[in-house]
């Protein structure tokens, strides 16, 4: 027996194989082609059946400038010229106060398309209805009994204007302040009537909002207008009652003159206290000595400046002279001593006196000069309260006139804006226009036929080839050469087309019936293979089997050896005796013997040789209890070496490996063993578990046989024209 390693191949990594998915998408090319017309068609029935929708676009132009005529807005703090004023205007184009008033005079209610209860809205009862099934419903419908009651104007207004807002669509123009009002609707006039409306009908919205908001400025600044006129009139009240009150007449004169006062007051009082200081000085020296102490007296600076004491105070030296030189030359008692005796007393009484007088007189000037200083410190006193309280009184008055200036100003303020405002509100302009009016629309806007038909067909294109491509990946069987090969790592030897409505006995010799068939191809291919699997020129004992029934190994086995037996001399063997049918297939007699008549020893090889189409027989004979017990004996051995050493191949038809174990013991002496597959039926799971249970028994697995492929999704029949 061959080496196992011999037909084995390295695993090929997965990748990305382009030839293998277009051969996976060719096969179901007419699927998909199905799918991809059925949804086509579906989808142009369905767009047909849809009902087309016409957009009609009026343009607005909304101009977000402060009107300078008027300023009532100030008054509420709007501010147009924020970016937030725009979007507000695109919410009002969607309000549904407004909507409301485009329903109203368009008449939106009456349409057709905007009835409650109409053909466009869907419940179950309207489409029973429509359908007519209740009159196959085994029992009584509501509605039959009494019919709905119509919607209220509240519930048709409710309803009409959700149906409005789906169908209206606000779209600014970016960087501009111009905005599109589109509206989508069934009906082209009415879509187009519908868009103008909106717009107008804001225009006039906003005109009526600024005149009603001027009047709601002009009646507000009226009544506080009064309040401020009240409020001016009890600040000047006040403020007379207080000029009364105080007897101010002039209070900038008076306030003028009491600082003109003080300040005068202020340098006498200063120079009477510089004087006072002088005096208080002088008087302080003389106080301070005896009243008889001439000689100090005259002594001190305020009394010797003065000049009858210096004076009187030369006459008094004088005289001491006098004496004193008389003295030296009299006696006391001479007459001309006794006189300058007398003179120096004279002049001393004479200093004496003047000395007095002088200190009296610095203590008059003491006196006088604090006299004087205490007066002119009241008067500074007395001075600076008074401009206190005038000062006071002042800061009162400009107070209360300080209130009538500002009442006065916000009442002429108020009065102007009231006069302003009045004269104004006829010359209110609106704050948007129409800049190109709606045209009634002449192609539906959707659905757009060709672009959903041909996307219909694209998705289900892509979809088809998508669910094959899945399909495949997910899928249980094999249904290509290169998924055998990657999963079993064997080689394929053929690929067998699948043959439709002929019976078992023209499929047993389609070979030989046609020829130059694509089958017939297939099968020389097959020959082929196994030949050249071969490594010696010895006879060639070649074993068929498959995992289950059904998967077409007994009709391969039979084709196989016809084109066997074109070449040399060949015999099939019909080894499968639970279910044999090559003694059908070549009209051998009912209960002829075969195989396991030989086995047993009831007939002779002779007796059960066929020779048919050039080729010999043994089918499978009479049925045994028992088939494994003479396959597994000596005698099944013995008859193998006889048809080696007679026939130059020797195919054996045998029983699916996981139905029984017979293929098991009757494979020991294959030169070659084929494994027959079915295309996308037998499961990948069986195969693999046939093959294994094959090779824990050491039998070797020469390659495999794929049958019934489909010739119309394979790309080896893609020259079967040129077979024919």
């Amino acid at each position: 027996m061959n080496n196992q390693s011999n037909n084995q191949r390295p695993i090929v990594a997965n990748q990305l194989d382009l030839a293998h998915i277009w051969e996976i998408l060719n096969r179901a090319k007419w699927s998909i082609l199905f799918l991809t017309i059925a949804v086509t068609m579906l989808a142009a029935l369905a767009v047909l059946s849809v009902q087309p929708v016409f957009r009609a676009t009026t343009t607005l132009l909304i101009e977000p400038t402060k009107n300078k005529i008027a300023s009532a807005e100030e008054l509420f703090g709007l501010d147009t010229s924020r970016g937030e004023y725009l979007s507000t205007q695109f919410a009002l184009l969607e309000s549904r106060e407004l909507l409301k008033t485009v329903v109203t005079k368009t008449g939106l209610t009456e349409q057709p398309d905007f009835i409650m209860e109409s053909k466009n809205t869907f419940n179950l009862g309207s489409l029973i209805r429509s359908l007519k099934l209740t009159e196959y419903l085994p029992f009584t419908m509501p509605s039959d009994i009494a019919p709905a009651a119509p919607p209220t104007l509240d519930e048709q207004m409710d309803f009409t204007l959700k149906v409005l807002q789906r169908q209206v669509t606000i779209s600014p123009i970016a960087k501009t302040q111009l905005v599109r009002i589109h509206v989508d609707m069934a009906n082209a006039n009415i879509a187009a009537r519908v868009a103008d409306s909106i717009a107008n009908n804001y225009i006039s919205g906003q005109l009526d909002a600024r005149l009603s908001m001027r009047e709601t400025a002009t009646s507000w600044m009226s009544e506080r207008l009064i309040d401020l006129k009240d409020k001016l009139k009890n600040s000047e009240r006040r403020l007379q009652l207080y000029r009364e009150k105080e007897n101010l007449v002039d209070i900038e004169g008076i306030t003028t003159l009491s600082a003109d006062t003080l300040s005068s007051i202020s340098s006498r009082l200063t120079d009477a206290r510089k004087e006072l200081a002088s005096s208080q000085s002088q008087f302080q020296q003389v106080r301070q000595i005896h009243r008889d102490d001439l000689e100090r007296l005259s002594s001190v600076p305020a009394v010797l400046s003065n000049l009858g004491v210096q004076q009187f105070k030369a006459e008094q030296a004088k005289a001491i002279s006098k004496v004193q030189e008389l003295s030296r030359r009299y006696g006391p008692k001479h007459p001309t001593m006794i006189s300058a005796q007398s003179e120096l007393a004279s002049a001393n009484q004479s200093l004496r006196n003047q000395v007095s007088q002088v200190v009296s007189g610095i203590e008059k000037n003491y006196l006088l000069a604090r006299s004087n200083e205490e007066s002119l410190s009241s008067s500074y006193n007395n001075n600076r309260n008074e401009i206190k309280a005038i000062a006071k009184k002042e800061f009162t008055l400009r107070e209360l006139q300080l209130d009538v200036d500002t009442n006065r100003s916000l009442y002429n303020t108020f009065l102007g804006r009231l006069k302003e405002t009045s004269a104004t509100t006829d010359m209110e302009t609106a704050n948007a226009r129409v800049v190109d009016p709606a045209a009634v629309p002449s192609k539906p806007i959707k659905p757009k036929k060709a672009l959903i038909v041909m996307l219909s067909a694209l998705l289900a294109l892509m979809a088809g080839a998508g669910i094959t491509l899945l399909a495949d990946a997910l899928g249980n069987t094999f249904s290509s050469v290169q998924q055998i090969e990657d999963y079993l790592n064997l080689p394929v030897f053929g690929v067998v087309p699948f043959i439709k409505r002929k019976k078992r006995k023209a499929l047993a010799k389609s070979f030989i019936n046609t020829p130059k068939g694509v089958f017939a191809e297939a099968i020389r291919g097959l020959r082929t293979s196994t030949l050249l699997a071969s490594n010696n020129d010895s006879q060639q004992l070649i074993y068929i089997t498959s995992s289950v029934p059904g998967e077409g190994k007994s009709i391969i086995a039979s084709n196989l050896a016809l084109a066997l037996g074109q070449l040399k001399e060949t015999l099939l063997i019909d080894a499968d005796m639970r279910q044999p049918v090559l003694g059908k297939s070549y009209d051998l007699p009912l209960g002829c013997p075969g195989l396991a008549n030989i086995l047993a020893g009831t007939a002779t090889i002779e007796e059960c040789l066929h020779e048919k189409d050039g080729i010999y027989i043994i089918s499978a004979g009479a049925a045994p209890p028992n088939p494994l017990d003479l396959l597994s004996s000596p005698q099944f051995a013995e008859f193998i070496a006889q048809m080696r050493s007679r026939f130059d191949y020797v195919v054996i038809d045998t029983p699916p490996i996981q139905a029984v174990s017979d293929a098991l013991v009757l494979a020991k002496n294959a030169d070659i063993l084929l494994q027959v597959v079915r295309s996308e039926s037998t499961a990948k799971k069986v195969v693999e578990s046939s093959i294994g249970q094959m090779l824990q028994n050491r039998l070797r697995v020469s390659g495999i046989v794929f049958s019934q492929v489909n010739d119309k999704k394979s790309k080896y029949y893609r020259y079967g024209k040129y077979h024919n």
